[in-house]
């Protein structure tokens, strides 16, 4: 039977292209070598058709991403609340990310073979340009040229500032832009979806390529880089059980007892939305919290934050880094980490493996790196994903905890 599941289908062409390229890199290294270079550009060309989306997508989903936090924080109080807990661990995540992934991946030696193919090309390495060019360039002179240039950092900031001044504008007007946004929005994703049905045939080209042209060690690094993003999930989903003793209504032990089983729900499911009864039953009942903060703070959290989101996108890009051999300035992570926590606000609800791509490419392109790699990252995105949902809804739970702090509780009735 043809497995129907995308995710399978991707999974079994990353397993055969690394079987079959290992093998006949080992039989006839000279032929492997050969048929790799003539499936490197289909791999390539997959690439591009993902990329082609990027632009007018990121565009319209941050700009659509700043309505919806304004909508949200307009439902009062408790919202704006619960919205500065989001941003406040989205960015915590994200720097931790920044600050550990480099550190670990530098721990390992680089494969120059691994380096070159991953690239998909013969050009040289990138070069993270210096400090004065990208900071003069992060507010773009010309919005249409930085679009079509594909610079995203100028693109994100434009979308900002064209998404806050939508908020002051008269409401019926703002509305026939954001609805034309959500178009574009749609169609572009549509697209992504066409584009993915082709996954495991541009998934078997990339990973034939490097596992040809690198061997076994492109295997052992790609297992570094899922134990690292694994870690970091685990690592910021424990994070949360500080958050919750240091600012959150109830003990730490009660949090930890009542969690339980949202956590299992979401390490069965591998989706936060469907972990939503359980959480809404954890919070109301088990911990007995006033029913008006889980019933706004959680179905908010489900729509506007992903905590593990911003910690894929460092660690992804701290892994092409290490990869090449670049060594991206702290003061270009530090702003990959506010753009990773605005591209995590405006992407919930994306198809998974589109959510990969769309996501993670204005990330590493803002950083200077090659976008090639993340085809083949792609591919093993669905192996740490239990641990990133599992990190999801710690920090869901989390956020309401600390959300509820202060709440008085329910009135007594009867």
């Amino acid at each position: 039977m043809i497995p129907t599941s995308a995710t399978a289908r991707v999974l079994i062409a990353l397993v055969l292209a690394a079987v079959s390229g290992l093998v006949f890199a080992a039989l006839a290294p000279q032929q492997a070598a050969t048929v790799a270079d003539v499936l490197q550009p289909f791999g390539k060309l997959w690439i591009n058709a993902l990329q082609m989306t990027v632009v007018p997508l990121v565009g319209a989903l941050v700009t659509l991403g700043v309505g919806t936090a304004r909508d949200a924080a307009a439902s009062g109080r408790l919202a704006r609340r619960a919205l500065v807990v989001f941003l406040v661990l989205l960015a915590f995540a994200a720097t931790v990310a920044a600050l550990v992934a480099p550190m670990v991946f530098n721990l390992f030696p680089r494969n120059p073979e691994l380096m070159k193919v991953l690239a998909s090309s013969s050009a040289a390495v990138p070069k993270t340009p210096a400090v004065s060019d990208w900071l003069g360039n992060i507010i773009p002179s010309n919005a249409v040229n930085a679009a079509a240039q594909g610079a995203m950092l100028p693109l994100v900031v434009f979308s900002l500032f064209f998404g806050f001044a939508l908020t002051k504008i008269d409401h019926d007007r703002a509305q026939r832009v954001f609805d034309l946004l959500h178009g574009i929005a749609d169609a572009m994703t549509q697209i992504v979806r066409w584009v993915l049905v082709v996954a495991p045939l541009g998934v078997f080209a990339l990973v034939f390529a490097v596992t040809a042209h690198a061997g076994v060690g492109a295997l052992k690094a790609l297992l570094v880089y899922l134990l690292t993003a694994i870690g970091l999930y685990l690592l910021v989903a424990i994070a949360m059980y500080v958050v919750v003793a240091a600012a959150g209504r109830d003990s730490l032990p009660r949090f930890i007892r009542a969690a339980v089983p949202a956590q299992a729900v979401a390490m069965s499911t591998q989706s936060s939305l469907a972990s939503l009864p359980a959480m809404l039953d954890t919070t109301l009942g088990t911990l007995g919290h006033p029913r008006r903060v889980p019933s706004l703070v959680l179905p908010m959290a489900v729509s506007l934050f992903r905590l593990t989101s911003p910690v894929q996108y460092m660690v992804v890009a701290a892994f092409i880094a290490w990869a090449h051999g670049t060594d991206v300035p702290m003061t270009h992570w530090a702003v990959g980490v506010a753009l990773a926590v605005v591209v995590s606000l405006g992407s919930i609800g994306l198809p998974g493996q589109a959510s990969f791509m769309i996501t993670n490419l204005p990330i590493t392109q803002s950083l200077g790196l090659p976008v090639e790699p993340l085809g083949v990252l792609m591919a093993l995105d669905t192996i740490p994903d239990v641990f990133a949902t599992l990190g999801n809804v710690t920090g869901d739970l989390a956020a309401e905890n600390v959300a509820a702090k202060g709440e008085a509780d329910e009135p007594a009735t009867g």
